[in-house]
């Protein structure tokens, strides 16, 4: 019942939070901030991938554990870093706007570099692995729930607008009850493979968010859209990642593969190494704010006579 039925649901009702709120409008705002959505897609499309696929041979994963962390690495970010983005003092425009897109494209990219993750790590042990299917199955689970969220948005604004911020919560508490379902169903595995998998996790949360405000400072964008572009870039979707890895290992039962142990794994120590990043940039970003505010000297009144 958790993989069949409840993980498929859960993540339909995470990206349908994801819809709420989200308008056409959102689609072609990354347009306003060019450099900003090209560094972003850069490190989502191109560069996550690649660090994943380093730490996989640096580490001597087993095959299921590196098509785990590959899939994951693959996934586009989810609610959650449109949340930490907000709290961390970003962009929550960018932000969406990004999720929402890459969402969309990973419903192509992710079948299709999957299918070639699987035939690089177990060769000639490789399943067949059905991209057309997948891509459906994404399409499915993500793309629908998201349209049925915009939909809603544009029927009935004001009862999203009351109805979202409640939906959002709900959505983080059951991405939480998911991923703890998840461990206590795999524990074991989960115990025994933690002192490898963990520290990955963590490099592979690190490097993201390192190269995300790298590129941003390198692509002069501000505090607010480095920020953005860093959770962007380092934060992802775990539920979907634990969906796709159940997905290709064929799983039915009450137990999760090995294949999503990697996204079970990340998706707490992701907090570890988030948490005190939002807080930093969060900080950091004070500052600025009140220098934006405060006057310049030319805009000082001045005293009266």
């Amino acid at each position: 019942m958790l993989v069949s039925i409840a993980l498929p649901l859960v993540l339909a009702f995470i990206m349908f939070s994801l819809g709420l709120g989200l308008r056409r409008a959102d689609f072609a705002r990354v347009f306003q901030f060019p450099k900003a959505f090209g560094a972003g897609l850069l490190n989502q499309i191109l560069l996550l991938p690649l660090v994943a696929l380093v730490l996989a041979h640096s580490f001597g994963l087993a095959p299921e554990f590196a098509i785990g962390l590959m899939i994951l690495a693959l996934c586009p970010g989810g609610v959650t870093s449109n949340i930490l983005s907000k709290l961390a003092g970003g962009n929550p425009s960018l932000s969406i706007s990004l999720t929402a897109i890459t969402s969309l494209l990973s419903i192509l990219t992710v079948p299709l570099l999957i299918a070639w993750s699987v035939a690089h790590f177990m060769g000639a042990d490789t399943p067949g692995i059905e991209t057309t299917r997948l891509g459906l199955t994404m399409f499915l689970l993500t793309a629908v729930p998201v349209a049925l969220g915009m939909v809603l948005t544009s029927k009935s604004p004001s009862l999203v607008a009351e109805l979202a911020p409640q939906v959002s919560r709900i959505a983080v508490v059951l991405f939480a009850l998911i991923i703890v379902a998840a461990l206590v169903k795999n524990w074991a595995i989960f115990f025994e493979n933690l002192a490898i998998l963990g520290p990955v996790a963590i490099l592979l949360n690190l490097v993201m968010l390192g190269a995300g405000i790298a590129t941003g400072k390198l692509s002069g964008l501000d505090h607010r859209e480095a920020t953005t572009i860093s959770l962007e870039s380092g934060v992802q979707n775990g539920t979907l990642a634990i969906a796709v890895g159940s997905i290709i290992a064929g799983s039915g039962g009450e137990t999760l593969p090995p294949e999503t142990v990697p996204a079970a794994v990340y998706s707490i120590t992701m907090y570890l190494v988030c948490v005190p990043f939002v807080l930093w940039r969060r900080r950091a970003s004070a500052p600025e704010a009140a220098s934006a505010a405060a006057p310049s000297p030319e805009e000082e009144i001045p005293e009266a006579p």
